[in-house]
């Protein structure tokens, strides 16, 4: 079988990728290689697919399902690896046994097209956030508080020079505060836990064993406030769209953080940060409609 990456995911290599890097064309080669290791049956590439890996769904040889995903080093597909064995199946889909290939991942087969996106959105908030609870856990022993993950404050330290080397026009403001809500964030973070890392309604997926599991997390180690950003501006064109879209992103902020007993200023302040991060990359690589949506999204926190 010819594995051709879907052009979603061609389209967002193409707006990151370093110089000289030739992933997406030795991927073909590499899902054939990881197929027959594993002895897999393919039945087909997933579509439209995401914006960081490729996806296969697959049978093993006694023929249960299961999914293979291939993600170029520069999205940490090890990473993610330890935290899906960390997690051990409790909120997350299960890593499976096999053969260790760096950049290559077996794991159980949930319902790939079924996320809780497809609840009406008090009920989506609802089960994602349930979900999430699940998977806010001490992190691994050894390698120190952050068992050998990457924290947020080193994550969102790259980030911050990133957005002040980009920052200008009427951004400048935006920025600004993002920025200094980081530093007062990070002055006293109140726990360190295992975080997902990019969560949002899209990465909880209908599963067999429990209702709802999560996938595709970027793990990371800090305060769970930082792991609810992305959930808070999750159908952001609706929100951006609707007169009262202000008011449901407090209200959403308030709901989420009482929840999940959280600080509901420093949730705000971590989606806030979050928002100006991804609205300033989205203008670097000319996504300008993204970035006018998440912008404008940021300036109402």
């Amino acid at each position: 079988m010819a594995f051709e990456p879907p052009q979603r995911l061609v389209r967002a290599l193409g707006e990151t990728a370093p110089s000289g890097d030739d992933w997406l064309e030795k991927l073909p080669e590499a899902a054939g290689q990881a197929v027959a290791l594993r002895e897999l049956t393919v039945e087909r590439v997933q579509l439209p697919g995401g914006r960081s890996s490729l996806v296969v769904l697959v049978r093993r040889a006694d023929g249960t399902p299961a999914v293979l995903k291939l993600a170029p080093p520069r999205f940490r597909p090890e990473a993610e690896r330890a935290a899906l064995a960390h997690w051990g199946g409790l909120g997350a889909v299960h890593l499976l046994d096999g053969p260790v290939t760096e950049g290559v991942l077996l794991l159980e087969r949930l319902h790939p097209d079924v996320s809780v996106r497809s609840l009406p959105e008090a009920k989506a908030l609802l089960e994602a956030a349930g979900t999430l609870r699940r998977l806010w856990v001490e992190p691994p022993a050894d390698g120190g508080v952050a068992g050998g993950f990457e924290t947020v404050a080193e994550r969102t330290g790259r980030q911050a020079e990133a957005m002040r080397a980009s920052a200008g026009g009427e951004v400048v403001a935006l920025v600004d505060a993002a920025l200094t809500a980081r530093a007062e964030l990070l002055a006293a973070p109140p726990e360190h836990r295992l975080l997902h890392g990019t969560f949002r309604q899209s990465k909880v997926l209908a599963a067999e064993r429990t209702p709802w599991l999560a996938v595709g997390p970027d793990p990371v180690v800090g305060e769970c406030a930082f792991d609810l950003a992305r959930l808070v501006r999750d159908r952001v064109e609706d929100l951006i769209a609707s007169p009262s879209g202000a008011a449901t992103t407090r209200r959403r902020v308030r709901k989420l953080a009482e929840s999940l007993e959280l600080d509901q200023e420093r949730v705000r302040g971590w989606t806030l940060f979050r928002a100006v991060e991804s609205g300033v990359r989205a203008l670097r690589v000319g996504r300008g409609r993204d970035a006018e949506l998440l912008l404008e999204f940021a300036g109402w926190l």
